[in-house]
């Protein structure tokens, strides 16, 4: 009597497979909702900041399967089976589908707290302004938390200043406000990208003298120089861009809770691969 025993595909593990499927499928399905039913499920499957009318709490799994287009999602992909596939083969499924989703669920926590601090400050003087509205709160305002400000907004705010008590500049001005924090806490995040930079920083740890080719430039570099010069673009991108529409913050997050993940699962070993 013979017996068969089923290998998984080494270069296509159940996890990494199932997740790049699973996330081009809900690419194709959010395209045809937008197309053929003018449904927008980013309204619903995206990460939102808490005091936004469109937060659901299971937007934190959710938004790692929605991707803001092909490039988005093959980049994304690519990087998973490039690097998951092998972590995947060393760990086993179970602890890769563990390790996937408490980086990537860390990372948009992480990035959701770096949020909370910065538009905290945000909304409360808004409160303030909408309590009390002059011309130089709403100018501190200004320059505080909007990059870039239209020019219009500060001969706005010179006119309102020789009609203080104006009722409709007041209003006009409250108004402009509140439409900027609703655009700043309405912003959707999308993307796999914590959990993947989760996955590379652990393939650094364990494999940190694996050597991979860049293409550009086309050279060599060992993995734990490529991860840590990805993690320092990284750390200066969120620093220099904070208002960016690439989650840098949320990069960072994903390294994090996957450097203290690895460290806590081979606190009983002294080597690596």
């Amino acid at each position: 009597m013979s017996y068969y025993t089923h290998r998984p595909n080494p270069d296509f593990p159940p996890v990494v497979k199932n997740i790049i499927i699973i996330s081009a499928l809900m690419l194709l399905i959010t395209w045809v909702m937008a197309g053929t039913f003018g449904v927008d499920l980013t309204r619903y499957l995206a990460l939102y900041y808490p005091a936004s009318p469109y937060f659901r709490p299971y937007q934190f799994v959710t938004h790692l399967f929605m991707h803001a287009g092909i490039t988005h999602l093959f980049f994304n992909m690519f990087a998973l089976w490039m690097f998951g596939r092998v972590l995947e083969n060393v760990w086993g499924s179970k602890r890769f589908f563990i390790f996937y989703f408490v980086t990537g669920i860390g990372a948009a926590a992480f990035y959701t707290f770096v949020h909370w601090i910065e538009y905290t400050p945000m909304i409360h003087m808004a409160k303030v302004l909408a309590a009390t509205p002059t011309p130089d709160l709403f100018m501190e305002f200004i320059k505080r938390f909007v990059d870039n400000p239209n020019p219009q907004v500060f001969r706005f705010i010179e006119s309102w200043r020789m009609q203080p008590h104006d009722a409709m500049m007041a209003r006009e001005a409250v108004a402009k406000v509140n439409e900027y924090v609703a655009e700043m806490i309405n912003i959707p995040t999308v993307g796999a990208s914590g959990a993947v930079f989760g996955v590379l920083l652990a393939f650094g740890m364990l494999f940190p003298n694996t050597e991979l080719m860049l293409l550009f430039p086309p050279i060599p570099i060992k993995a734990k120089y490529f991860v840590l010069g990805y993690g320092a673009i990284e750390l200066y991108l969120a620093l220099a861009q904070p208002g960016s529409h690439v989650a840098h913050v949320a990069h960072l997050g994903g390294m994090l809770f996957g450097y203290f993940m690895v460290k806590y699962w081979n606190k009983n070993r002294t080597y690596f691969y």
